[in-house]
């Protein structure tokens, strides 16, 4: 996401960037750790689709603030369910209402199932970038990652990625790391590099079971996170750096290179970016798509005044509600006590919980910290480190 600052006039507004969600929840896979199956009823079940007037509006004023650089963020639910014709009028949308000069950028997070030719065409010539969800070889990925029938989808999606390989889509991977995953880091690491895929998130996975309320089966704890990181920080300092990006240690490593985070998991304030549902309804975070947490509907509410809205100030300033723990400990100016949503389970009011992963986090960072301030020395002396934009 970026953080910056444009001038109109007199007044100075913060850059932000949008996460859209133009089929909501709706979604051609039915995965078994999905945390929108528990999704409220009031923001959307079922099959959901953003109207070309939601559209236009949304294009038109985002793009009317004139930043120089302007994101947007498909994601879902499975975003692809809105057909390739809906993106077609995104870019002729984008064109029209683009003024001379300003940068703007799509990428799209997808299953990967209904890529083919036509799509990867179209994504290429139309420079998105895209995620595609795969949680490593077959028996892995199809162990939760199934359709509505209850079969794998591992075939599909390698198909789905051989097609943005031949049409030379630019795209990265994203891995849950739930109870199996974690427990498989070299054969993830493997799996990636024998295929060719080089630009690699892994997002850990903690889910409330509704019926139980403790932690669900899937998710994986602390201790296979930590464990997990340390292995993979391993397999990935001996491979090589320069030749492969994951997301979590490009952004430890642009902090001990310049302090800053590149990602707002361990930043001092969450990203700026707000999500806007197929209805035109804004929330403040992906993971926080709840009444309480609605912001407005862009047809009732300008949406730089829902961005720099106080209720989304008061949001992200809730990040640096640190728990005495956090404030005592050595890993607090990298770790900044992780994301909001791994603290909400047990504090969904103020966040001032430590994170679901403080003691893999701890582990992870006092592990590695030795070798990122080596790293951090070689690129400072000009070694280039192999990076791109994420989701």
């Amino acid at each position: 996401m970026y953080i910056d600052t444009f001038r109109t006039g007199v007044a100075i507004m913060q850059l932000f960037t949008l996460l859209i969600k133009p089929a909501g929840s709706d979604c051609n896979l039915d995965c078994r750790y999905c945390f929108y199956k528990d999704r409220a009823p009031e923001i959307g079940r079922g099959s959901q689709r953003m109207s070309y007037e939601v559209l236009e509006k949304l294009v038109k004023d985002y793009l009317g603030l004139g930043f120089a650089m302007s994101g947007f963020s498909w994601q879902g639910g499975e975003p692809t369910l809105m057909g390739l014709e809906f993106y077609e009028r995104v870019i002729e949308l984008q064109k029209e209402y683009g003024k001379t000069g300003q940068e703007i950028g799509n990428a799209l997070q997808t299953n990967g199932i209904l890529l083919n030719e036509k799509w990867c065409r179209f994504l290429q010539e139309s420079k998105f970038l895209v995620g595609i969800s795969i949680d490593g070889p077959r028996e892995l990925h199809d162990y939760y990652r199934v359709d509505h029938s209850g079969s794998g989808t591992f075939d599909r999606v390698m198909r789905g990625i051989e097609s943005c390989r031949k049409y030379k889509v630019e795209f990265n991977t994203l891995t849950l790391l739930n109870n199996r995953t974690a427990a498989c880091p070299d054969e993830l690491f493997d799996f990636f590099i024998e295929n060719g895929i080089k630009y690699l998130q892994f997002i850990p996975c903690v889910e409330l079971d509704p019926k139980t309320g403790e932690v669900a089966e899937f998710s994986v704890t602390p201790e296979q996170y930590g464990r997990f990181m340390c292995r993979l920080f391993d397999r990935w300092y001996d491979h090589g750096p320069t030749k492969v990006s994951i997301r979590d240690f490009d952004s430890i490593l642009s902090y001990y290179v310049t302090g800053k985070h590149t990602i707002c998991t361990f930043d001092r304030q969450c990203s700026q970016y707000i999500v806007v549902e197929h209805t035109g309804d804004c929330f403040v975070c992906d993971f926080f798509v709840e009444p309480k947490w609605q912001l407005g509907n862009i047809f009732e509410t300008p949406i730089e005044q829902l961005a720099t809205s106080k209720k989304k100030k008061n949001f992200a300033r809730r990040k640096q509600n640190l728990c005495n723990k956090c404030l005592v400990c050595s890993c607090l100016s990298v770790c900044r006590g992780g994301c909001m949503k791994d603290r909400a389970p047990f504090d969904s009011e103020n966040f001032r919980r430590e994170s679901f992963f403080c003691e893999g986090y701890k582990r992870f960072f006092e592990y590695s910290a030795p070798r990122f301030m080596h790293l951090a020395a070689s690129v400072s002396a000009g070694s280039p480190i192999k990076t791109r934009p994420f989701m």
